[in-house]
């Protein structure tokens, strides 16, 4: 490899870090049919560094709602022609990412609590302290802040995970990503097949994050990594004093992923007698603990993957037949590396890029030398191995 001071150097952003927040980024609706109350509210709001707008009636905050976008609103729950509980249902059909805060009597507080069941972040009994005011708007500004983290994590997820994720450039591999296209947005199983390193968990993740799943966990669980003893516990759980080291009542993978995806790579490793309740579980939808007697309803998507030849173990009685047309509902094969090559340079270029910015290296490249190296070799490991090789020249 050889430096190029030309490029600039790549820089990362932590998604899991909060940024600073100043008040004045933030603008809160405040609408309530008393001119004078809203105004005490706006005055107290804006001497801490918040941007207000003030609408003295109902129907006035549902046209400032429509037309403009607003972070934290505060509304009276009683008014007049367009009350708190309609300015709830606009603004959690217009801005999904606002927090709204429901202003009530004495007399309406019950009103208050049914508004917080139907999304409401909070509500103020009045007469309202400005301490309580700010103190309440502050925590609306914590979930408007944890919201929009959330969404830029989604995001990335999205970018690393979603099909624009996968480097490739391959005819081989656009078949394969156009595939993944028509069966992510299903419930379907499915088994991706390919040789060791050829990036099946990637592929599963993806297939979970293009997935109306994709909100919820997709938990990976490697079975040739678990001992045989352990592998039941590992997928189903257990309670306490099943087996020796049983202390204390665990959820299995099946449980941890409920409303999400379950990924079980290697699952041509999985002992006879596993694979028995394992397909028991795909027919009835509900997993029993180790130790336990009582059924727990489980909603998973299965992915699962292999790179052993599993008809071939149907054949010598390793693997049972029944389950494994229960796995294939849906079939991803991988081509090794070597039968797909217009993937190679992409791939150097990808992992090249970045180790330099893991390893706070200066910027490089690969000699032309290199790359007709790497594109002529077989890479038997496939894109681990690739990988491996480009961390280990940076």
């Amino acid at each position: 490899m050889q430096n190029d001071d030309s490029q600039g150097s790549g820089t990362t952003l932590d998604a899991t870090t909060a940024p600073e927040w100043l008040p004045s980024q933030f603008s809160i609706l405040v609408v309530d049919n008393d001119p004078a109350h809203a105004q005490a509210m706006t005055e107290s709001l804006e001497k801490t560094g918040y941007r207000c707008t003030v609408a003295t009636s109902g129907p006035d905050g549902k046209k400032q709602l429509e037309q403009n976008t607003y972070d934290v609103i505060i509304t009276d729950l009683v008014m007049n022609d367009f009350d708190g509980m309609q300015m709830l249902g606009l603004a959690r059909q217009l801005l999904p990412e606002s927090q709204i805060i429901m202003v009530t009597g004495h007399a309406t507080v019950t009103k208050a609590v049914e508004a917080m069941q139907l999304g409401a972040f909070n509500f103020l009994e009045k007469p309202i302290t400005p301490n309580r005011l700010r103190a309440i708007v502050s925590k609306a500004i914590e979930a408007v802040q944890l919201k929009q983290t959330n969404v830029e994590l989604r995001r990335r997820l999205d970018e690393k995970f979603g099909f624009e994720g996968i480097v490739y450039a391959s005819i081989q591999m656009q078949q394969v990503i156009d595939r993944l296209k028509r069966i992510s947005p299903t419930d379907a199983t499915v088994l991706i097949t390919g040789e060791s390193g050829t990036g099946k968990e990637l592929i599963a993740r993806a297939i979970h994050q293009n997935s109306p799943r994709k909100a919820k966990r997709m938990v990976a669980l490697n079975v040739r990594a678990v001992s045989e003893n352990l592998v039941e516990s590992e997928m189903f759980g257990h309670v306490r004093g099943s087996f020796t080291d049983a202390v204390t009542d665990r959820e299995g993978a099946f449980q941890y992923a409920d409303g999400g995806t379950l990924f079980l790579d290697e699952v041509g490793d999985m002992p006879m007698s596993t694979q028995i309740k394992l397909l028991r579980v795909l027919e009835e939808h509900q997993i029993t603990r180790v130790g336990d007697n009582k059924p727990i309803k489980v909603n998973v998507r299965l992915v699962s993957a292999t790179n052993r030849p599993l008809e071939a173990m149907i054949d010598d009685g390793t693997f049972r037949n029944d389950l494994y047309f229960r796995l294939k509902v849906v079939t991803v094969h991988l081509p090794p590396l070597r039968e797909r090559r217009d993937d190679i340079i992409p791939l150097m270029d990808h992992f090249r890029k970045a180790f330099v910015r893991r390893h706070n290296h200066a910027p490089c490249n690969f000699t032309p030398a290199v790359t007709k190296r790497f594109f002529a070799y077989e890479w038997p490991g496939n894109i681990r191995q690739l990988r491996n090789f480009v961390e280990t020249m940076v």
